[in-house]
């Protein structure tokens, strides 16, 4: 190995020196946002059950709410999340209530009649995301219905078949049409199920399963905005030219946590993060020295990624793959930052 390339290892010792151990500040509030979309999508069909029931009303509407296994304040996010209805057009209603609604009802045509929703709550309290309690911290925890949320609710049903509105209040409330498919469960579905295509766009595109992802895809993003992307392509679950799993007769290229390249030179990646130990470093071990050779041969570059109190507790196997890699940093911005140092110098920026 040359010298040049050295300085960007680390012994087992040192890299427990500079470990984070436990879960850094950015990726617990990445986790806390894929809790959030998991917990939509799991509950999506209790959402949709809720809102098929043929309720001629408000009242009875609130009623199903409140007997339903699923939380007000989780149903109310749905609500948020599907109109598009998000904290500052909340709090601009309660800024402008008076003027939406001036004499504190909201009169909509359903099925061919006229009906009306006293608001109880506004405008005394505000809607906002913390009030309706479907802020990160609060939508964990269940809350049950209470006047703020039905006043909320009855908006972003209704709000788009409101009469007592000027143009202006139109555009605010054009997109609060899910009232119309209340009792069709058919319309219903497919009309939820193609907003949450659009749903993944507006919450990051997460599709991790799990932090481990979470963690490729910020180590992804810091390279990016370090080095930039030009000349640079950073690939999560790319591949090396000529690097083939174990049994070379397959001819399958091995996939990678992360792949660097410019188009001629590739860098891969692996980026482990372990809380509690398991299996998945004495994986990664016993392909250390096989998948090393074959990258160094190939005129290519390995980097590893590594932190968590639960790899160092696999020691034999953390020493294994520290003694066949290229580059070994922890999980820190300044150990990230020793990471592109490595890449910049070997793509010579």
């Amino acid at each position: 190995m040359a010298d040049t390339e050295s300085r960007y290892q680390r012994s087992f010792e040192d890299l427990e020196q500079r470990a984070s151990k436990f879960w850094p500040e950015e990726l617990s509030q990445l986790e806390a946002d894929l809790s959030i979309i998991l917990l939509l999508l799991e509950t999506q069909d209790q959402f949709i059950a809720i809102l098929s029931v043929d309720t001629p009303d408000l009242e009875r509407l609130f009623a199903v709410i409140e007997s339903s296994r699923l939380p007000a304040n989780l149903f109310m996010k749905h609500l948020v999340i599907l109109t598009d209805f998000g904290g500052e057009l909340l709090q601009r209603v309660s800024r402008e209530f008076n003027r939406l609604f001036p004499d504190g009802k909201l009169y909509y045509s359903r099925q061919g009649e006229t009906q009306e929703y006293t608001f109880r709550a506004l405008p005394k309290r505000k809607l906002s995301n913390q009030n309706l309690r479907i802020d990160g911290k609060q939508l964990l925890r269940p809350f049950v219905l209470d006047t703020l949320m039905q006043d909320a609710i009855a908006l972003l049903l209704f709000g788009s078949a409101y009469s007592g509105g000027d143009e202006t209040t139109a555009a605010i409330l054009g997109k609060c049409e899910v009232g119309d498919y209340i009792g069709k469960p058919g319309l219903l579905s497919d009309f939820l199920k193609q907003r949450y295509i659009w749903v993944s766009r507006i919450t990051g595109g997460a599709k991790a399963n799990n932090l481990g992802q979470l963690a490729q895809k910020f180590v992804a993003e810091y390279i990016e905005e370090k080095l930039g992307t030009t000349p640079l392509t950073v690939t999560i679950g790319g591949r090396l030219p000529s690097i083939t799993h174990t049994d070379p007769q397959t001819g399958r290229d091995t996939a990678f946590d992360l792949v660097v390249s410019n188009g001629a030179k590739y860098v891969a990646i692996e980026v482990s993060f372990q809380v509690t130990t398991n299996s998945t470093i004495e994986r990664k071990a016993g392909q250390a020295r096989s998948r090393f050779h074959q990258i160094e041969t190939a005129g290519h570059r390995i980097a590893y990624v590594i932190d968590g109190s639960g790899n160092f507790q696999r020691e034999t196997a953390l020493r294994t793959i520290l003694a066949y890699s290229h580059c070994s940093v922890a999980f820190s911005r300044a150990e990230l930052d020793l990471l592109c140092e490595f890449l910049a110098e070997f793509f010579g920026l």
